[in-house]
């Protein structure tokens, strides 16, 4: 498909991924979000920039080379499917952490659909979020 229904589907994973990380920050918002100054700011900044260089390259991908012949191309391997594997496990892992630290299943499974979605960028999003009390809750 050429012409704007390739934009728009070339797009539209943007658009849902921008409305999501609105949405998580005003759920989640807290007054040290916006901080840095404390003794875990840098650690904080850090997974900031981190998640802003992800996002920032993942957006160029996109813009070089769509995403699905990319992931047909990788399922066709061992180790692209192995990959494929590897990911979903982390991220199912990742998705108990969620609910261990947050104790609300109705805000896990909130989350639960754009980590299987958009995968590390939003497991780096909840990182970023939660990054004070994270550190809190595994006692650093």
């Amino acid at each position: 498909m050429t012409g704007p229904g390739r934009l728009v589907r070339r797009w539209a994973g943007w658009l849902a991924y921008a409305v999501f990380a609105i949405v998580a920050l005003m759920v989640h918002w807290h007054p040290d979000l916006p901080r840095f100054s404390s003794a875990s700011g840098p650690g904080k900044a850090l997974v900031w920039v981190v998640l802003a260089g992800f996002l920032a390259y993942s957006v160029v991908c996109s813009l070089r080379e769509p995403i699905a012949p990319s992931l047909a191309a990788m399922a066709r391997t061992w180790w692209g499917r192995q990959v494929g594997i590897d990911l979903y496990l982390g991220l199912g892992l990742f998705l108990v952490l969620v609910q261990l630290h947050l104790g609300d299943a109705w805000l896990t499974l909130a989350w639960a659909l754009p980590v299987l979605l958009f995968a590390n960028l939003a497991t780096l999003l909840y990182v970023a979020i939660h990054y004070e009390s994270l550190l809190t809750w595994l006692g650093g």
